[in-house]
């Protein structure tokens, strides 16, 4: 059965890379039938329905936690999960709880359609050198004052991602995750070209952490 097939494992980490981390998997699935969705949101449990604001139900579960958008048309969508097998188990009941209230749902292409990761490099970045340089130029798009992080746009994998100075970054936009690994071992050697180091000679950095120390050191003594 489909949603018993194991987890895909993660790539081989041959260069020390950090990994990214799955965050959300957005998937779909049309039940194939027409929802009432006051009669939905009357009768299910852990339902929201407002009309007026947004034309579909919210819908949660527990576990996996998840988050299902409910159409008239019957196409759900189904966000919230951790992995893609979470993903289409949820999916998978969502469809049972609106089978039990009365409506002949089928489960008929069920699809992923977005996969968000996220990952830290350990190391700030020069985002505004990065975002004119060659490497960046096409791809990147970087105002601070709009948005504190760089906009990415890969073209292969064609994903989206979100670089901060701090080092972090969310890829969006993969359909399977071996693209988010793709797109991360792609732009890892850019990132460490753009790395932020310490302006900072060393010996003032030393005291300054050995300052930090006996701060935290007294203020331990102070609450003994």
């Amino acid at each position: 059965m489909a949603d018993q097939a194991p987890e895909r494992s993660q790539p081989a980490d041959e260069h020390h890379l950090p990994v990214p981390t799955i965050q959300n998997v957005v998937s779909t699935v049309n039940l194939d039938c027409k929802l009432d969705l006051p009669a939905i949101a009357l009768r299910a449990r852990n339902a929201e329905y407002n009309p007026k604001r947004f034309a579909a139900v919210v819908l949660r579960i527990r576990e996996p936690k998840t988050t299902a958008l409910l159409f008239a048309s019957g196409k759900v969508v189904c966000t919230g999960a951790k992995s893609e097998h979470h993903s289409r188990l949820s999916a998978r009941k969502f469809a049972r709880i609106v089978q039990k209230l009365g409506f002949p749902v089928k489960f008929e292409d069920f699809k992923i359609q977005n996969i968000v990761a996220s990952c830290d490099v350990k190391f700030p970045i020069r985002l505004e050198s990065m975002a004119y340089s060659k490497q960046g130029g096409a791809f990147a798009s970087y105002d601070p004052e709009l948005f504190p992080g760089m906009i990415y746009r890969m073209q292969q994998p064609k994903m989206v991602l979100l670089i901060f100075v701090s080092g972090k970054v969310v890829l969006t936009g993969a359909k399977v995750r071996e693209e988010t690994y793709r797109a991360f071992e792609n732009i890892y050697p850019v990132l460490t070209q753009f790395r932020k180091t310490p302006t900072r000679p060393l010996w003032i950095r030393d005291a300054a952490a050995s300052d930090q120390e006996d701060q935290e050191k007294r203020l331990q003594e102070a609450t003994i």
